[in-house]
């Protein structure tokens, strides 16, 4: 069967073909068929989540017009259901089904991919860190408790997205089942159990997996008639060792790399645009789909950034820009690469590619003062008494600090451990900064020094720094997780104090009049602006810490690098006055923070 015009017969649909009511989407053994006829997808993906809701459309615009014609989404369980049975699908950009209206109102396909796992560089992969509250709990299997909670998810979600299938009339051509399980586990019971679950709640659109393209990955992680997506397919080796595996549907490069994510304590991530080029060009002229991702990939607001790890003692956490070295910037901006991929795309369609949208307004601010008015110590919440330290996800805490407090008797200096701080950790005796102790690499013991306190009181502030969301020691409460020992004595008797940081706590905070702020401050500090647009708060002169503006958590910022400027949208300020609160771990003194066009 012969592409018609190569791909014309796929792009955008807006007049045509996507003015029908509804649609077949089907698979052969060769070729994705949309109402019978190949369809060639060419896919950039974006994740709502990442993108304030004001800027989607733009968003979905810049891919258009770069030649795509299917964005490719992620759903994020955890940020639709923060608590059990709690669901938010309408505020802000937790819209998912509006999201996936507005790619139709563009003319654009869907690529849905719902998890429940879904990695993406994101807290958790996607997963509510309430699961972790059950002590023996194992994710990603037919665990009875996990899968109580998938259920509970995939029968939500439908509600959102089954209206929204192409054979209802919407743009949504395939779901995902999982995500690159292969690279995980085998338990091919479990994804058949979760395909089950989205038949019985009326997904009937096709299916597809995603793996990386080895054997092993695609024979744990592919199941009977789902497509196969390559993780990435860039060869005629890639998609042959796809057909090897399952003869009986097509494949496609279901993640083709354009940039690279970054951690904490790095430099960013710029891969060659040479090798990008080239897979691309191999994926067009042998009409293969493909996704990009990403094609933009946002901002990690709040607490939703995720970490790495690949060994018991590593821990890697990503940054708060997830700027990707996308085509399309973190503010939403055309980059070089943006144009020479719309350049080669272009080569290739036999259709019109609309002109590039254009870009959204970015501004300077000049310095503005940042006055400290009251530290963490002056904010507890009541304690609450434990025999040993225990982790947040105990405390119904998915993110934010915690504080464990205890006397020391019998040891009162020495060799304190903490197994394990998850993830950054001050230590202080009778209020006194000791030391700072990183999860990464396992060093996990500092000095406490003697004291002549008769009682002294021992301080341990944990910052939960993004749970796990790839790999084998996913499962990561946070706080500490299991004991403090002073020269090998377990030390009792704790008082703790969670402190998930929620906006709403942090506006309501007042000023405190009395005592020394140290190690932990909040600062306070107001912006003028007379046209709000666009811009980075360069974080610069502080030392680590998050950051709201006008009640918007912008994120997490360490000087460790390589990111030292918050992207905060212009959607968030306002024209007049803008007040913005900081909390710092280190810094003690007013500093100023500054506004910048560019997140380098």
């Amino acid at each position: 069967m012969k592409y018609l015009a190569c791909i014309g017969i796929s792009f955008f649909f807006s007049v045509a073909v996507m003015a029908q009511t509804k649609h077949v989407f089907s698979l052969n053994s060769t070729d994705f068929l949309l109402d019978g006829k190949p369809l060639q997808m060419i896919s950039g993906e974006m994740h709502p989540a990442r993108i304030p809701r004001e800027y989607w459309r733009n968003r979905i615009q810049m891919a258009k017009a770069m030649g795509c014609n299917t964005i490719a989404v992620y759903v994020f369980w955890n940020y639709q259901e923060t608590t059990p049975g709690q669901w938010d699908f309408r505020s802000g950009n937790k819209d998912i089904a509006a999201f996936i209206k507005m790619c139709k109102e563009e003319g654009m396909w869907v690529l849905l991919r719902p998890g429940p796992y879904v990695c993406a560089e994101w807290d958790f992969g996607g997963l509510p860190a309430y699961l972790l509250k059950t002590p023996d709990i194992k994710i990603r299997c037919l665990d009875p408790t996990y899968m109580q909670a998938v259920g509970r998810y995939i029968s939500r979600l439908s509600k959102e997205i089954a209206p929204l299938q192409c054979t209802n009339g919407g743009p949504i051509l395939m779901v995902q089942i999982e995500n690159e399980y292969g690279s995980y586990a085998n338990d091919k019971n479990y994804l058949l159990a979760l395909k089950k679950l989205w038949l019985q709640n009326g997904i009937t659109v096709p299916f597809y997996t995603a793996d990386g393209p080895t054997d092993y990955m695609l024979e744990a992680g592919n199941i009977e008639y789902a497509a196969i997506g390559l993780d990435s397919g860039g060869s005629d080796a890639d998609f042959e060792t796809a057909h090897r595996n399952n003869s009986k549907v097509p494949s496609f490069s279901s993640e083709t790399y354009p940039g690279w994510l970054t951690h904490f304590k790095e430099a960013w991530q710029k891969p060659d645009t040479t090798d990008l080029l080239r897979e691309v060009k191999y994926l067009l002229e042998n009409k293969k789909s493909f996704n990009l991702y990403v094609i933009h990939g946002g901002t990690n607001f709040g607490f939703t950034a995720g970490a790495n790890a690949f060994t018991p003692t590593q821990y890697q956490p990503d940054v708060t820009s997830y700027d990707y070295d996308a085509p399309i910037n973190e503010q939403g901006q055309p980059t070089p690469k943006y144009f020479a991929l719309r350049r080669l795309i272009s080569q290739y369609v036999h259709y019109t590619i609309p002109p590039v949208p254009a870009g959204i307004n970015a501004i300077t601010i000049p310095a503005f003062q940042m006055e400290p008015f009251t530290s963490i110590w002056q904010q507890l919440p009541a304690g609450i008494a434990s025999p040993q330290p225990r982790p947040m996800e105990y405390f119904n805490q998915s993110n934010g600090l915690i504080v464990y407090r205890t006397t020391l008797i019998g040891h009162h200096s020495g060799k304190l451990t903490i197994t394990e701080p998850h993830d950054y950790a001050i230590v202080l005796l009778n209020g006194k900064l000791v030391d700072t102790i990183f999860r990464d690499g396992g060093k996990w013991t500092i000095e406490l020094p003697k004291t002549d306190t008769k009682n002294p009181v021992l301080d341990i502030l944990v910052e939960s720094m993004g749970h796990i969301n790839f790999a084998q020691y996913m499962i990561d409460r946070k706080g500490i997780t299991d004991r403090v020992t002073l020269n090998g004595m377990t030390l009792m008797n704790w008082q703790i104090f969670p402190l998930p940081m929620q906006n709403n706590f942090v506006q309501q905070l007042q000023p405190t009049s009395n005592g020394d702020l140290h190690d932990g401050v909040f600062f306070k500090g107001n912006i003028t602006i007379n046209n709000p647009a666009d811009t980075y708060l360069d974080m610069s002169k502080f030392k680590k810490g998050m950051l709201w503006v006008n009640g918007h958590n912008l994120g997490r910022y360490w000087n460790t690098g390589p990111q030292f400027k918050l992207f905060c949208p212009g959607v968030w300020l306002k024209k007049g006055n803008n007040q913005v609160i900081v909390f710092d771990f280190h810094q003690q003194q007013a500093t100023t923070i500054k506004g910048e066009k560019t997140l380098e």
